[in-house]
């Protein structure tokens, strides 16, 4: 195995019939699938932006003191092209930081320098191959065949890529989100695991009976589904996209809506927050005193608006309508 300084190796072919013990202690060529109810979540929770992008309003705010640098900096993301809106650019990567981070707990990309065309591109690297010591980022690269079109994919060996980490952006979880997370997606994985099984209470045909009849109330069975799942997820807020009004009141929905758009805030204003800290520490290596921050604009609701509407939905001066057009930003609350 290689011990070598370089550049990240995004794209590369696992040699699954070659893979030692030692690449299978660092990573696994296929990953477990998420189950029902933490594929659902996971993918309602990362959905930060519920409306379309609204040409004229601004949805975030970049303050900085070198706007080119800047610019280059958020203007080649993931190789966008630079005739995209930069609110769009923004809004795209938040959301795929937020995916990454409720799946990973980490976001991570690499600045590359274009020489030629005089640019910077940030592009995502996957953490499951990466791994820290002593503030050192390596990269571990298994076994491997070489793609190209003019290669017969000769087989590369293992080695461990140090990168340079002044050109590597990582974004992490909160604290008070990744624990949330836990606490609730313990109980999640349970129910995916046991999802199905209230088959096992049918009884068992016999020559004498092959249609037997079973006396397992099997409603009793989704009702103690249904506290167990409303039970877990009390502080993250979600429904589990459960929208029969029969069991829960319109004050029960509205409240848990609000509890789970606050946590997105929470989670969408952490992510620009680090994006700023980020750009600003890789950016200081073409300009010591570069500085960028950026936050989400008036156009975008936000923790304090929301908080707003909790304390009217309390003493009943805001509308159950007004609280939905809220959460999925269907228009401006007065």
């Amino acid at each position: 195995m290689k011990l070598v300084k370089g550049k990240p190796e995004h794209h590369f072919h696992f040699d699954t019939e070659n893979i030692g013990l030692l690449e299978r202690l660092f990573i696994s060529p296929l990953r477990k699938g998420e189950g029902f109810y933490r594929g659902m979540f996971n993918q309602d929770f990362s959905q930060i932006f519920k409306s379309f992008h609204r040409r004229h309003e601004e949805l975030f705010r970049i303050k900085s003191n070198n706007d080119v640098l800047a610019d280059k900096l958020l203007g080649n993301i993931k190789g966008r092209r630079r005739h995209h809106c930069l609110d769009d650019t923004l809004r795209d990567w938040v959301e795929e930081i937020a995916q990454k981070l409720v799946r990973l707990k980490s976001a991570r990309y690499f600045l590359h320098e274009d020489e030629e065309k005089n640019e910077l591109h940030v592009v995502p690297l996957s953490s499951v191959n990466l791994f820290q010591f002593l503030n050192i980022c390596i990269q571990y690269l298994p076994n491997r065949r070489k793609e190209h079109w003019n290669s017969d994919g000769e087989l590369l060996p293992a080695e461990l890529r140090i990168l340079d980490t002044s050109k590597l952006i990582r974004i992490d979880i909160p604290s008070a989100t990744k624990q949330l997370l836990l606490a609730q997606n313990r109980v999640l994985t349970a129910l995916d695991k046991h999802q199905y099984d209230n088959t096992s209470f049918f009884p068992e045909p016999t020559y004498k009976t092959p249609i037997p009849r079973s006396d397992f109330d099997f409603n009793y069975w989704v009702d103690t589904q249904d506290k167990a799942l409303y039970r877990a997820t009390r502080d993250t807020g979600w429904t589990g996209r459960k929208h029969d009004s029969s069991k829960r009141s319109d004050f029960f929905d509205c409240y848990r809506l609000l509890r789970f758009k606050r946590n997105q805030l929470i989670l969408r204003d952490n992510i620009l927050f680090q994006l700023g800290k980020e750009l600003t520490r890789v950016g200081q290596q073409y300009n010591p005193e570069f500085e960028v921050v950026i936050s989400p604009t008036n156009a975008l609701p936000n923790i304090a608006e929301l908080d707003k509407l909790k304390e009217q939905l309390s003493q009943e001066k805001v509308s159950f309508t007004d609280i939905i057009n809220f959460c999925y930003e269907r228009k401006r609350t007065s």
